[in-house]
């Protein structure tokens, strides 16, 4: 199978892609290097994907390029890029999100219709639901986002239910708090994990007891994967289905590593649900998914990924 994948040097595509390569997929990894984080980290993220045989990359902004081309002959897209974060989508940059989640997303829609391409999936997000009442989540629940971001991945989906009426196969994936090796630098555990290591105080908004499912990245990976390379249309969960307060998560960090996170304790941020809890009956019916990492497990191989990380920056630091 053939297969392009957006966002291919970000955190969870440049996973996906590895997988995806291990399954004998020939794959097409397309990037913008957008400058939400370092662009160093993205091509580390890279090196596993441009070492097979399989692979092939393009560098390309979603918003311009001639994306027929590059998806032609594809039998499936998986389109993960986007701009991500809650907290950075209010205000003047909301605009950088309707660009990236809304306007690339056309356009990458109307590319695969455009090149033939029969299947999309596309990485939506639990930011869709925004304060739930019903916990756990089922997808159909009716979405009520409450920050910009959430709007723009709601957006996203109607996008894929106007564009289904060519002929287009298209599923959501609604992610719920994804972790792991190769987080961004701005994502909580990865810097909840950073402040236990370093000492830096962290800023933790709210009391803490906001919880949060949180879903380990090979869990992620092997659902979206099932979800790509079978025919199920429509939205579908994906999360962790154990959720855990801020304040446990913290306690679990210091299990893990035998110190504590730093915490700098501030009002809570507008946008912020006090609670996600994914239903994931339907994914379970639909492919047989089930949540395997669980949070100790997951939080132990962010931590040994995150320790060489912050061992190579200090080395380079202190060239």
């Amino acid at each position: 199978m053939r297969v392009v994948v957006t966002g291919a040097a970000g955190f969870i595509g440049s996973h996906l892609s590895e997988y995806m390569l291990a399954a004998g997929h020939e794959l097409v990894g397309v990037d913008g290097f957008t400058p939400f984080y370092g662009r160093d980290a993205k091509e580390a993220n890279l090196e596993g994907p441009l070492s097979h045989d399989d692979f092939s990359f393009v560098e390309a902004d979603l918003r311009s390029a001639d994306l027929s081309e590059i998806v032609r002959d594809a039998d499936v897209i998986v389109h993960l890029a986007a701009q991500p974060g809650v907290r950075h989508s209010w205000g003047d940059q909301f605009e950088v999100y309707t660009g990236h989640n809304l306007v690339a997303t056309q356009r990458v829609l109307e590319a695969a219709v455009v090149a033939g391409v029969p299947r999309l999936v596309f990485a939506s997000s639990s930011s869709i639901y925004g304060s739930a009442e019903t916990m756990p989540t089922p997808e159909d629940v009716r979405p009520k986002p409450i920050s910009p971001y959430g709007v723009t991945k709601l957006a996203g989906e109607s996008l894929l239910h106007a564009y289904s009426h060519y002929g287009l196969s298209t599923a959501a994936l609604r992610y719920f708090t994804v972790y792991g090796p190769r987080q961004r630098p701005d994502m909580a555990i990865r810097r909840f994990l950073t402040s236990a290591m370093t000492g830096a105080s962290v800023p933790l908004f709210g009391t803490g007891e906001q919880r949060r499912d949180f879903t380990f990245v090979s869990d992620i990976v092997a659902a979206t994967a099932a979800i790509a390379e079978g025919d199920m249309e429509g939205p579908f969960n994906i999360g962790g289905t154990n959720p855990v307060s801020l304040n446990e998560l913290f306690d679990t960090i210091s299990d893990v590593l035998g110190r504590q996170v730093n915490i700098d304790r501030q009002p809570a941020l507008t946008g912020d649900p006090p609670s996600t809890s994914s239903c994931v009956q339907r994914a379970r019916d639909a492919f047989g998914y089930e949540p395997k990492v669980g949070l100790t497990e997951g939080l132990t191989a962010a931590a040994d990924w995150l320790e060489d990380v912050l061992i190579r920056d200090a080395e380079v630091s202190s060239v």
